[in-house]
């Protein structure tokens, strides 16, 4: 083999080492992708949630909320999330709001398998169920946020405000009416003004915090302490917002 061979020969191994490296490089960052979740979403580690405060939680939400409604939500593994999450959960909040279709709440807030216990009923009303698996998911499994939501143009409110009587539902319907006699408003007090339907709607949010604190004596405790807090939240099915309140 001459000189001009040699150097062809040294020139070409340069080269196969050269592609070698950079794709060794890329299977590498590609694995790191693969382990690090490529910027997944993921639930919560136990250590993680215990490091956040509730005041944290609900900045998280009108974060997930805000990328709700520009459409940039987190992408997310959630076959992952449901075998990451299988032999145990840590979720941040528990979250009480109504059945409505149209109010998703891990859609809405942006979150996944594992970040939150919920609990739905029509008119998210507050009974000793609902209440003792708020007192499950604070006191036992360590979430530290009780959130209550409701919604604009809701059926519930509106057929509260119609007294509707209809089997089970005139009894559920019958523990909104409080929220009707209680909210201030000087218009149109019917189910077809929407102002005054979602005026009630977040009088009854209230109205449902102060029957949590009322009557659990084990969340009021706990968030005396600091443990927890209990907050409210209006969603607006027309434009996508979420709005939070003490």
């Amino acid at each position: 083999m001459n000189h001009k061979q040699r150097s062809c020969t040294l020139d070409m191994t340069v080269y196969r080492r050269s592609i070698l490296a950079t794709l060794g490089v890329a299977a590498t960052a590609g694995l790191l992708r693969m382990v690090q979740g490529d910027g997944l979403a993921y639930a919560l580690t136990q250590e993680e949630r215990d490091k956040i405060t509730p005041d944290e939680i609900i900045s998280r939400g009108k974060k997930g909320n805000e990328r709700f409604r520009s459409g940039k939500r987190k992408q997310r593994d959630l076959l992952r999330e449901q075998k990451n999450t299988a032999k145990s959960q840590h979720p941040a909040a528990i979250v009480l709001s109504c059945i409505d279709s149209r109010a998703p709440v891990e859609l809405i807030l942006d979150l996944g398998i594992g970040d939150t216990f919920n609990s739905r009923v029509a008119g998210n009303i507050a009974n000793e169920d609902v209440l003792g698996s708020m007192e499950y998911a604070c006191a036992v499994a360590g979430s530290k946020l009780v959130l209550v939501m409701g919604h604009t143009n809701c059926g519930a409110i509106k057929g509260a405000i119609d007294n509707v009587r209809l089997g089970n539902l005139t009894g559920l319907l019958g523990k909104i009416r409080p929220a009707i006699e209680l909210t201030q408003y000087h218009g149109d007090r019917t189910a077809k003004n929407s102002l005054f339907v979602n005026a009630v709607a977040r009088k009854n949010v209230e109205l449902t915090m102060v029957a949590i604190h009322t009557g659990s004596s084990v969340l009021k405790e706990l968030e005396d302490k600091g443990h927890i807090k209990i907050a409210g939240a209006m969603y607006s099915v027309e434009t996508g917002a979420v709005e939070f309140f003490s």
